[in-house]
């Protein structure tokens, strides 16, 4: 028997296969304390089932554009079939946070399979502790304690090179002259409450996007300018700035080009949200050529990126 074995588990949020599934999303979502942070569980579980039963209608109308289901599930379970074909050493599964495969029954799974070391790593490329901190938390709160010191996570892989070319070579594919464009990397947004309290979001995100943009430099890529704004807010609070609606304002008669740079697997915020709903919005203002770039997903790229972030 093989000793040693290695797990790499791969964390993400979750999404929906149909509206019970969705219903399932929201209401542990809106538990989650690292989302809501009530620190009463109690009110935390009013506040939950009221966001859940005001927005589970409106949100299935936006599943039923992308096909009654978020396109999160199959992709990942092709990233986990690539993973186990192309990476050496590892066996690996995915958890999500919100919807199946849940932790505790995968971490049976991990038991069942022998295995004496697991990798986690969370698909966020930057902390946040609505995302990486919670869906960590999660699974290490499921994990028997004999696993004892082997353990580890990833925190964060927004710095890594072979990560960073996948995106720089979905962005060049869109057009072949990047000096008509204005480029707009689109974030995930947060409360400015949560940023306030010290979650480092934001500030890696203002990493990222100067480290994309000397990439994009060096090879000589000149887009007409390059954005960062944020995507997805809800309700009256504070959220970071600038949002993307706002932003698009900016580029009437002019050419955009989004990319997804919060997000590794495309789910319902990129292809509703942006494909969809802000491509919309984009009309309405007047722009000229919307394009919507794809996450890094399953491609062989982005597995060459993780067998180097896990190393």
């Amino acid at each position: 028997m093989q000793e040693n074995k290695k797990a790499l588990v791969l964390l993400n949020m979750g999404g929906a296969r149909n509206k019970a599934e969705l219903k399932m999303f929201l209401t542990n979502m809106f538990n989650d304390r690292n989302i809501i942070t009530v620190k009463n569980p109690l009110i935390r579980k009013m506040i939950a089932f009221f966001i859940t039963t005001t927005r589970l209608n409106s949100a299935w109308k936006n599943y039923e554009e992308i096909g009654n289901a978020s396109p999160i599930n199959p992709l990942t379970e092709k990233l986990v079939e690539k993973c186990n074909e192309k990476i050496e050493g590892f066996t690996t599964y995915q958890v999500m946070r919100y919807t199946p495969p849940f932790a505790d029954d995968v971490i049976k799974q991990i038991i069942a399979d022998k295995m004496s070391e697991i990798v986690m790593l969370p698909l966020y490329p930057q902390f946040s502790t609505t995302t990486t901190k919670s869906s960590i938390e999660d699974f290490i709160d499921h994990l028997p304690y004999t696993f004892g010191k082997n353990v580890r996570y990833i925190e964060t892989f927004y710095k890594n090179d072979l990560f960073n070319d996948c995106i720089i070579n979905e962005i060049i594919s869109k057009t072949s002259d990047a000096c008509e464009y204005n480029l707009i990397f689109s974030a995930h947004g947060l409360p400015q409450k949560i940023v306030d309290a010290g979650d480092p979001y934001q500030e890696q995100m203002v990493e990222h996007v100067e480290i994309l943009s000397k990439k994009l430099q060096e090879k000589n890529i000149n887009f007409k300018s390059i954005n960062l704004a944020y995507q997805s807010k809800v309700g009256p609070m504070k959220w970071l700035d600038p949002s993307l609606d706002e932003m698009l304002k900016n580029f009437k008669d002019q050419n955009v080009i989004i990319y997804p740079i919060a997000f590794i697997v495309d789910n319902s915020e990129t292809d509703f949200e942006l494909d969809i709903e802000y491509r919309e919005i984009a009309h309405e203002i007047g722009i000229k050529d919307y394009q919507v770039c794809k996450c890094v997903n399953d491609s062989d790229e982005f597995i060459e990126a993780i067998k180097d972030i896990i190393k």
